[in-house]
């Protein structure tokens, strides 16, 4: 059984017993969250879409860390003009852990 949730702007596809990293979420280490926005549930062959959420399903999750991406190099340059701007990002994330779906 799989389902698609939507978090942090955007959707993911998750299935029981999977890790996932999704935009950072305030909620401690050990807690458990459970997503409502649950936008279609899927089993085997069967595909339940909702318009646009599935109504009463539901996915829960553990939080197992918080921690940030790699680098990522921004760099911009204007030839002959003596421009050039260096810049970094690293984005932060949530791992959870899905425990549970239920349609």
């Amino acid at each position: 059984m799989y389902a698609v949730i939507k978090t942090g702007g955007k959707q993911y596809r998750v299935a029981a017993g999977e890790k996932i990293k999704v935009e950072q979420i305030a909620a401690d280490v050990g807690q458990e969250i459970v997503f409502n926005e649950v936008l279609a549930v899927g089993n085997g062959a069967e595909l339940k879409v909702g318009t646009p959420l599935v109504s009463g399903a539901t996915v829960s999750v553990t939080v197992l860390a918080h921690g940030k991406h790699d680098k990522v190099s921004i760099f911009k340059m204007r030839r002959r003009k003596h421009y050039q701007k260096r810049q970094g990002h690293r984005q932060q994330f949530t791992e959870l852990l899905v425990n549970t779906i239920s349609a």
